[in-house]
């Protein structure tokens, strides 16, 4: 059985994983932001739960800039 995009460690195909949702508002209509990290750097950004699945890291991978989020 496959993960959802928004369980906690799921991975999409450009290997960023998913952390944790937040209470922040995410910039899509009724989002919410949620934790990613990118498993080749590291590096943790928020992104809107609709957007998880097509994700690319903002720091190593030509990404859009991540959503702000509480640490």
């Amino acid at each position: 059985m496959s993960m959802g995009t928004i369980e906690l460690g799921y991975v999409n195909r450009n290997d960023q994983m998913v952390l944790r949702k937040t209470d922040e508002p995410g910039t899509d209509h009724l989002q919410k932001a949620y934790v990613l990290r990118c498993l080749e750097c590291e590096h943790e950004y928020g992104a809107n739960g609709a957007d998880i699945h097509l994700r690319r890291c903002p720091a190593c991978d030509t990404g859009r800039p991540g959503l702000p989020y509480a640490a």
